[in-house]
């Protein structure tokens, strides 16, 4: 049993089956962030969130308003509202959430969750450029390589910083500053830094909205569209183990995404492999819940803040077997043992990917003690 358990969590681990403090704070305001306050937009709550640190609290500080339930909805989930920050890729405004950072210093300014094995993803050639302007005009906003529709999509930033040497003009496009610094006008300073930043709104779409709001999954992620005025945005924010608030934003595989109803990011595909990844155990029913595949909330097998937290999952799903005692899971170990008294079957993605595995980005902006009950 214990060499089973190290083989499978140094195989989710790989893969194998999910400056100093003011270096870098200058780019990080000018480029990935923008500081116009916005208005909080506030979902009719049973169970209001709190900075309470025993209780629900939020750990990405560009939330403005959170519930983990609501009577105005039939779903089993709750609602986060968040800023909404300003990009603009290929001369076309594009719209996105902060929620994770690979660097500490930065997650400790801009109040965002500490993720280090995200950096990984530098090296290995998969994260997206954005490029932040230290000294940019003054209606410059952040432009960014690609976006939800594009092959090369990914919610994973790679910081990279611009300085004019001249008199700065505003640039739109990827293809514009690298023309810049060709020219000498310009130069790009290659942070290592990787944030996501997933796009909610972007050319000629946007993430699907539920109107509905009975299901998990339902029509989309979104309670209502991308508020740009006030600039912010309201999604589900769903349970899961242990004790975490997730959204869902990207998936790296087609199928799923459509499916899910949200941004398929073929560039998360390799993410596994350049160590960026953790891993989430999703239920089928058996015991029915709040979970994306109709069973009870997801597991995690690290907490948002943990060493080895990310919020690029692995999928993995998991169903009783014929005849087997239903019970609710809440650590990866529980169902380690499971799996080793032959009570549990798995699939490496989910049944419908046949064995693929596929990568989920699930942010945690809020943290809140499970209250899951088969029962109710």
């Amino acid at each position: 049993m214990i060499e089973r358990r190290r083989f499978l969590l140094l195989s989710a681990r790989r893969g194998a089956g999910l400056l100093a403090a003011g270096a870098l704070a200058p780019a990080l305001l000018a480029g990935c962030g923008d500081d116009e306050d916005s208005e909080t937009s506030s979902p009719s709550s049973t169970q209001q969130g709190t900075q309470d640190s025993a209780g629900p609290r939020k750990i990405v500080e560009d939330v403005t308003d959170f519930t983990l339930a609501s009577t105005d909805w039939s779903g089993h989930f709750g609602a986060v509202t968040m800023k909404l920050h300003t990009g603009v890729v290929d001369g076309a405004p594009v719209y996105y959430i902060r929620t994770d950072v690979s660097k500490q210093e930065i997650a400790q300014e801009e109040g965002l969750v500490f993720v280090p094995r995200l950096s990984g993803m530098v090296p290995a050639g998969i994260a997206a450029s954005v490029f932040t302007f230290m000294n940019g005009a003054s209606d410059q906003v952040n432009v960014l390589s690609t976006q939800p529709g594009q092959e090369d999509y990914t919610p994973a930033w790679h910081m990279r910083e611009v300085t004019w040497k001249g008199t700065p003009r505003l640039l739109e496009s990827t293809a514009d500053v690298e023309a810049a610094a060709t020219a000498g006008d310009l130069t790009i300073k290659d942070t290592g830094v990787v944030m996501n930043c997933p796009v909610v709104k972007w050319g000629d779409g946007e993430m699907a909205v539920d109107s509905d709001l009975s299901a998990t999954l339902g029509d989309g992620q979104l309670l209502r569209a991308p508020d740009l005025e006030k600039k912010t945005v309201t999604l589900k924010l769903h349970q899961c183990y242990p004790g975490s608030r997730y959204i869902l934003t990207d998936v790296s595989l087609a199928g799923p995404a459509g499916n899910m109803k949200i941004a398929h990011s073929p560039q998360l595909a390799p993410a596994p492999d350049a160590q960026a990844t953790a891993r989430v155990n999703v239920f089928m029913p058996g015991l029915a819940g709040p979970g994306a595949m109709g069973g009870q909330p997801s597991v995690f097998d690290s907490k948002a803040g943990d060493p080895n937290w990310s919020p690029y999952w692995d999928h993995y799903t998991y169903k009783f077997k014929e005849g087997m005692d239903q019970r609710v899971f809440t650590t990866y170990d529980e169902i380690l043992t499971a799996m080793d008294a032959g009570e549990l079957d798995e699939w490496v993605g989910a049944p419908p990917t046949n064995g693929k595995l596929f990568t989920v980005n699930c942010p945690v902006p809020i943290v809140a003690p499970n209250d899951y009950d088969p029962a109710a």
